[in-house]
């Protein structure tokens, strides 16, 4: 929005003293399955173009540029004029967001006391708008604060901060804020792409139900005879196939053939949902705040899809190493298949994904040794020897003979749990007891200016000193999301030591997530029932350990610490991402899953390859302008499809990239 001498001018005033899968064929899967492919690639990326496309302002049509003050606005920033109307008296106006938590206000600007009586002075400063902000005016007059406001600004808007005398004669300083010019709405372009991308699922789901009604189905036959090809492969990182990597050649053809494993596309299905946010996210997510990962406590869109991901792989675990066990594989074969897989992904993580090679050689001295893939290894092993160790036969006939009291799908699996539980023990010790030189003892904040600036080198407590200790600074990530709101100086990794011991624990309730399915296979109610206790309980959990606060709980929510509570959090929220995809998608077949089975299939092939090829067109190029939500949206959604449609692509030819 431009601005204009004639704008109107609202007044806010704050006045305030001083201080203070498997995949089960559904109901007429022939006819559903008929037909919509090609459209859904098409719709897809037309869609997602014409999402972000639309006629939604994403900044000023002007560079935000106040030629007096030669001030230039950014992304998530308003302008603030600071008037100081008191006669001999200068200012200094600090400022901090309301987002962080316990922080010491930072200078923001010096005012000059005003020299003429009818000219006050004046200072341009850039202010944040992501969240609301705290803004404190101190004076020379006296060593309190002057007044204290707290306000909501909106980008690209143009304020002014008016301090004077409350009135003529005293000496009571009043604050002011006038809104000179309106804010941009920079949630539209998002609310947009959002509209149109849920138009297009129900048209695509509508279209589908017209295809599952026979004398529908019966005329489009007629013309169109393409159908969706049967599933091939797996990882465990994917869902139990009937050519599983684990297995190898342990089963003779003619055998593996006549088997008829179960199989669940909703698993697929969530496991796409989850990799489609994290490339979103990965890829900007059109620089929306909301798409970041959290500063330090507290949940956004980008820290649920990571959790999932891990939650799924132990479903898949199980599910697949069932099949596998089932047709005869020895286990020790396997377990040499799941120690390669580890060994793969832990190296893909450090030397494909981790180095960015546009910057140059890999270099041994500063090369990050944690990351996500090598998380998944070693959550991986550790669940996958686990259910090696103690795996018990499922009998065919298991499912006929549960109620829906039954408890087998717990009480089988006493060894794991107090495995687990073990574990959890170990890094409730470590977290909560462990001492950090210059640190107090269980202590979980970020460090910085967070906790009135008592710890600035202390992130992450215990977890960044493990780390620190045993993998080296320069070994660990440079930049973590803590920098932005706390401004905190040493290296930290989310993805570090201790925290995988808690996804260890994600995992396996994935795992127990599979043997609800699996243990009371076509016992809609019984499965559905398990999944709802399972959102109670881990509800409860998190409802205890944080006393429904972001921070003041005993274990807050924390992706970068993986805290106990963000576990049960995140797999209270897996467990009802099941319950409703399991009978739209398996049962009922309301919808197919698409398109987010597709990557589901190809879960490690669109991860690492949107990693490698993040700064490459089509997946990126240069913007007219860099400072516009609407055009990171743009560039980001259209990646995103790119990778749905690669994987929709390499679905239909049967190429799948297992390890």
């Amino acid at each position: 929005m431009t601005g204009g001498s004639s704008s109107r001018r609202r007044r806010a005033e704050q006045r305030s003293s001083a201080a203070g899968p498997e995949q089960r064929s559904s109901p007429r899967e022939a006819a559903s399955n008929m037909g919509a492919g090609p459209a859904l690639a098409a719709l897809l990326l037309a869609g997602s173009v014409l999402s972000a496309t639309l006629l939604a302002p994403g900044r000023r049509t002007e560079p935000d540029i106040d030629e007096k003050r030669n001030v230039e606005l950014k992304m998530d920033q308003a302008l603030l004029l600071i008037h100081n109307e008191l006669l001999g008296a200068s200012l200094t106006v600090y400022w901090k967001s309301e987002y962080c938590y316990q922080c010491t206000f930072q200078p923001l600007a010096n005012v000059s006391h005003r020299g003429k009586p009818a000219k006050p002075s004046v200072a341009a400063v850039p202010v944040s708008t992501q969240h609301g902000s705290i803004l404190q005016v101190n004076s020379t007059w006296g060593e309190t604060a002057a007044c204290r406001l707290e306000y909501k600004f909106g980008e690209f808007g143009n304020y002014s901060l008016l301090v004077q005398h409350a009135s003529t004669g005293t000496s009571e300083i009043a604050c002011d804020l006038v809104v000179n010019e309106n804010p941009v709405n920079s949630n539209l372009p998002v609310s947009i792409a959002f509209l149109v991308g849920l138009a297009l699922i129900i048209a695509i789901s509508f279209l589908r139900l017209l295809l599952s009604l026979d004398d529908f189905s019966n005329w489009i036959s007629k013309t169109i005879t393409s159908r969706e090809t049967d599933r091939l492969i797996n990882s465990e990182l994917g869902s139990p196939s009937r050519t599983d990597p684990l297995s190898g050649d342990c089963q003779p053809e003619a055998r593996r053939t006549s088997a008829s494993p179960y199989r669940l596309r909703c698993v697929d299905t969530f496991r796409g949902i989850a990799l489609i946010l994290m490339v979103f996210v990965n890829y900007g997510g059109g620089k929306y705040w909301y798409f970041k990962h959290s500063s330090w406590n507290g949940l956004t869109v980008a820290d649920l899809v990571f959790p999932w991901f891990v939650f799924i792989m132990g479903s898949s675990i199980f599910l697949s190493m069932t099949s596998i066990l089932q047709r005869g594989c020895s286990k020790f074969r396997l377990l040499g298949k799941i120690a390669w897989r580890s060994f793969l992904l832990i190296c893909i993580g450090i030397i494909i994904v981790n180095p960015n090679y546009c910057l140059g050689p890999l270099s041994w001295d500063k090369l990050r040794i944690p990351g996500v893939l090598q998380r998944l290894g070693v959550t991986y092993f550790v669940v996958a020897v686990l259910e090696l160790l103690f795996s018990k036969p499922v009998p065919d006939s298991c499912s006929l003979e549960r109620s829906c009291f039954s408890l087998r799908d717990v009480t089988s699996s006493w060894p794991q749990w107090l495995i687990l539980l073990t574990l959890e023990s170990i890094w409730l010790a470590l977290t909560l007891f462990l001492p950090v030189p210059g640190c107090p003892t269980g202590y979980l904040g970020p460090g910085g200016i967070g906790d009135l600036g008592k710890y600035p080198h202390c992130t992450g407590g215990a977890a960044g000193y493990i780390d620190r200790l045993l993998l080296g600074d320069s070994h660990l990530y440079q930049h973590p999301s803590s920098t932005v709101l706390y401004h905190t100086e040493v290296a930290y990794d989310p993805e570090g030591i201790l925290g995988t011991i808690n996804s260890i624990v994600m995992a396996f309730l994935g795992v127990q997530a599979g043997k609800i399915l699996l243990y009371y296979k076509d016992q809609t109610k019984a499965i559905l029932m398990r999944f709802a206790a399972w959102c109670c309980i881990l509800g409860l959990i998190s409802l205890a350990l944080t006393k429904v606060s972001a921070d003041e709980g005993f274990i807050p929510i924390n992706k970068n610490l993986w805290s106990l509570s963000y576990v049960s959090t995140l797999s209270c929220f897996a467990f009802f991402m099941l319950l409703v995809l399991y009978p739209a998608v398996d049962v009922k077949g309301l919808w197919t899953g698409a398109p987010f089975f597709y990557p589901g299939m190809n879960s490690i092939l669109v991860y690492v390859g949107h990693e490698v090829f993040e700064d490459y067109f089509p997946f990126r190029w240069k913007l007219e302008d860099d400072q516009s939500h609407k055009e990171h949206l743009i560039q980001n959604i259209v990646a995103t499809a790119l990778w749905v449609l690669i994987s929709y692509v390499l679905y239909k030819k049967k190429m799948f990239w297992k390890i």
